[in-house]
């Protein structure tokens, strides 16, 4: 059988082009495949890491007794020792109990407290002293004074181990406590997921390095970037957010506000006015308004004489008005 060179050579090269388009996307499929398969076995790994750290528990039983209770339910219980001259055995490692059971997790505490105290000036040193003693800092302080009173207002940052002692220190027995508000938030699971899903988008981003090395055309590779660039501002904000955090769960913060009234009687010059006291200072300042523009009209005389004179000049000069002869009415005719 004889074929046509004149169709059989645009034949062939139609073939070939098809074949290499199948090629091509058999490669992108073969790739984002692999990419899916790595995004899903680091994500079940951090799941799982995850899973393993909540599922294990440690209880205490009171000295000497302990239990170490893990996810698949076993325990190990060291049990007191027998009275007598037999020989203490040592703990294993993994017995040991551990001093802080509490260690791993990401408490945030804060509180609010407002005194009333009866010497500002020592309250302030005492203030300060718990500071430094419990190695916080202030982060924010504002003073105020008036005739009534003097009062200060200062953020405090501390320790999280220091927390409960600072704010007993800041609460005295002889001042007088107005406000004591103490809180707490356990984020805790929302770091651990965190920096699960942190690892998880590094270990994509891994991979996506590696398919930008195997990107044959410009299109690939501007794709590729894009991923990655995403992937980065992720990764950026999950290991800020566990930043912030752990910061937070880190320094506790106390908002303080302490006060000493200095004139009992000045209290009710600081009462906010009524309704006919605004509308009384509302007249008084609108009445006022009017006063300054009536000076500011007086203080304008200067101008108001110089117009008064063109005006009187203009008047005094300009041209009689003609009165043309057809503009006469004619007589008017009589009746008959």
């Amino acid at each position: 059988m004889k074929f046509n060179t004149q169709w059989q050579l645009p034949l062939l090269v139609v073939l070939l082009m098809t074949v290499n388009a199948c090629k091509n996307k058999g490669k992108v499929a073969a790739n984002e495949v692999a990419l899916l398969q790595v995004t899903e076995e680091k994500a079940t790994a951090a799941s799982a890491k995850v899973t393993t750290d909540a599922n294990t528990q440690f209880k205490y039983t009171g000295t000497p007794g302990y239990v170490a209770t893990d996810s698949a339910g076993q325990q190990e219980e060291e049990q007191a020792p027998p009275a007598g001259n037999e020989k203490k055995q040592a703990p294993s490692p993994r017995q040991t109990p551990v001093a802080n059971p509490d260690w791993d997790k990401k408490i945030i505490k804060n509180a609010t407290l407002s005194v009333e105290v009866k010497d500002y000036v020592r309250f302030n040193e005492l203030v300060r002293a718990a500071v430094k003693q419990s190695g916080g800092y202030i982060a924010q302080e504002e003073q105020s004074e008036s005739d009534y009173k003097i009062e200060n207002s200062i953020t405090i940052k501390v320790p999280v181990d220091q927390f409960d002692n600072t704010v007993s220190a800041l609460t005295p027995g002889k001042e007088k406590v107005l406000v004591r508000k103490i809180t707490s938030q356990d984020v805790t699971g929302e770091v651990v997921d965190t920096r699960a899903r942190l690892e998880a988008k590094r270990q994509v981003r891994l991979r996506y390095l590696d398919l930008l090395k195997q990107a044959k055309n410009m299109e690939e590779i501007l794709q590729v970037q894009n991923e990655i660039n995403d992937i980065q501002e992720n990764m950026e904000a999950a290991a800020g957010r566990v930043s912030y955090l752990t910061h937070s769960a880190a320094f506790s913060t106390i908002q303080l506000g302490y006060f000493q009234v200095l004139n009992p009687q000045a209290r009710d010059q600081e009462t906010p006015p009524g309704f006919g006291q605004k509308v009384l200072t509302a007249l008084t300042a609108g009445l006022g308004w009017v006063g300054e523009l009536i000076i500011l009209l007086v203080s304008l005389w200067p101008v108001w004489l110089g117009l008064l004179t063109a005006w009187w000049i203009y008047r005094k000069y300009r041209p009689a008005k003609r009165v043309p002869v057809n503009s006469v009415a004619p007589p008017a005719h009589p009746e008959v």
